[in-house]
């Protein structure tokens, strides 16, 4: 069913005719020769300049101010805004004056693209701006923006709904300021990454998202069906097993930047398909991977904030290498008083239960800790801390630890409150993963739907050799979060996942979800 259009969008339909039957192309297809962008013509104006500079430049028209025979327009380009002076005798020169008369001040609405050819000049106010001497339609608005009032220091008519900016984030980047800063200080964070490992001479590569097992970490998977083949497939959960294959072949250091996708709850911090990277490092081991990811992330810091400290919430945050390192029984020790390190299962099951932590019988001891930790543990350290050296049994692709028995050469990286990093001294011990693979099977029995399967491949490309080798994997969602400072994960996604709508509806009506 066709969507009703209301009085707004009726009249600017009725504009896009008129341009039309006067002539005027609404969507031209020619390109249009800009120069100059906003801000950078306000930053380099110089009073003292003998010649006026002439620029060529385009964006949407934000505002209006009609005075006559002269306006002022806000021209907003990618960069950013600037004034733009506009009278009726330099964009019509001869007699005819309709350019200004009926297209600029009855047929253009705001939200329009438009191109502004003219010099630069400083007003009598002080603002520096674009004196046009020749405008041009380039691409008609057809719905009206939101409009952002202020009086008295009041908002009004803020475009502010969570859902519906992530719904429509292409109007939350026209109409908010700051929402398209985050999403650069993102791409900021990615390039800087890889830089980092492109100098260290790693190689980025790319693995298969569409897998046979789905391996590599402990998460329900997606499923789809290849018709094909005639066989269900998996969404990857995790690039592991794939980039220990490739360091298998001969790759000394190999990683991916890309999706990853788990068929598990949506909240604050958890989106289904999220980016993750992966490193994995021949000859090197966890406790050498702990100093290169302190020196990459404060690396990052400095590149979006231009310093290694970040305000996030009530917390500032210092990035600044070196960081904490805690064994986490230490860490539940330290914050419960409980030291685990002796005790059997079921002695655990009863200090879960005396700190209000939630367990079933489908948990073993190592499931237990990862719960204890983390309803008791993980929320406190603020400042970034690898917590290290986790039992076997929450650790199925890990080395045993060289000095502690039951115990692996693993380390998470806490920020904040939040796991940003997870790493591993990996396993190349063939039999020794086969035995893991095998425990992970029995606590799938007991009705572990998150416990890994046997991928027998993997097994066999260990069975080649694997030299030692250290591998970590970093949410770059979550490292967005914190460098950019935003309370949530949607607020760091251009779009996230969201609940389906029975219909859509025209913004500003109640919205009716399944």
């Amino acid at each position: 069913m066709a969507t009703e259009l209301n009085e707004q969008e009726i009249q600017r339909r009725q504009n896009l005719q008129a341009l039309r039957d006067m002539g005027i192309n609404p969507y031209p297809a020619a390109a249009f020769p800009t120069n100059a962008f906003s801000t950078e013509i306000v930053e380099s104006f110089r009073d003292e300049d003998e010649e006026q500079r002439q620029v060529c430049i385009a964006g949407r028209m934000m505002s209006r101010r009609i005075m006559g025979k002269a306006s002022f327009i806000e021209l907003k380009d990618s960069k950013g805004r600037i004034q733009v002076y506009i009278t009726r005798d330099d964009i019509c020169p001869d007699e005819n004056k309709d350019m200004y008369n009926v297209v600029f001040k009855k047929l253009l609405d705001l939200g329009d693209f438009i191109g502004i050819k003219g010099f630069v000049f400083r007003t009598q106010t002080g603002q520096v701006s674009v004196h046009c001497q020749e405008l041009t339609v380039l691409a008609k608005s057809l719905r009206p923006l939101p409009v952002v009032k202020e009086k008295d220091g009041q908002v009004y008519d803020a475009f502010s709904d969570p859902e519906l900016r992530y719904r429509q984030r292409y109007v939350d980047l026209i109409v908010n300021n700051g929402v398209k800063e985050t999403f650069l200080k993102r791409a900021t964070i990615i390039r800087t990454m890889r830089q980092v490992f492109d100098e260290a001479g790693f190689t980025e590569v790319e693995t298969p998202i569409l897998q046979q097992i789905a391996g590599g970490a402990s998460a329900r998977p997606f499923i789809t069906h290849h018709n094909t083949l005639g066989v269900d497939l998996y969404l990857r959960i995790a690039t592991e097993l794939y980039l220990k294959r490739l360091i298998v072949g001969g790759f000394e250091g190999v990683y991916e930047i890309g999706r990853n996708f788990r068929n598990e709850g949506m909240d604050r911090s958890h989106n289904p398909e999220f980016t993750c990277m992966e490193l994995y490092v021949s000859y090197k081991d966890y406790n050498w991977m702990m100093t290169f990811t302190e020196q990459l992330l404060e690396k990052i810091c400095i590149a979006v904030n231009g310093t290694t400290e970040v305000q996030i919430g009530d917390n500032m945050v210092s990035f600044k290498a070196p960081y904490r390192r805690l064994p986490i029984l230490e860490a539940i020790k330290e914050k419960t008083g409980y030291d685990l390190e002796a005790m059997s299962e079921d002695e655990m099951r009863k200090i879960a239960k005396d700190l209000g932590v939630e367990e079933t019988d489908k948990m073993g001891r190592g499931k237990l800790i990862d719960e204890i930790f983390g309803e008791t543990c993980e929320g406190t350290f603020i400042q970034p801390t690898f917590i290290t050296d986790y039992p076997v049994e929450m650790s199925p692709l890990t080395k045993m630890h060289r000095s502690k028995p039951g115990l692996t050469e693993r380390f998470e990286l806490m920020v904040n409150g939040k796991e940003l990093a997870n790493a591993y001294s990996e396993l190349n011990d063939p039999i020794d993963q086969e035995e893991r693979f095998i425990e992970q099977m029995k606590l799938a029995d007991k009705g572990d739907d998150e416990a890994m399967v046997i991928d027998h491949d993997f097994l066999r490309a260990l069975q080649y050799g694997m030299p030692p080798t250290s591998g970590i994997g970093i949410g770059i969602d979550r490292l967005a979060i914190l460098m950019t400072g935003q309370p949530t994960i949607q607020e760091v996604l251009l779009f996230p996942t969201m609940k389906p709508k029975k219909a859509q509806q025209n913004e500003g009506e109640e919205e009716t979800e399944e």
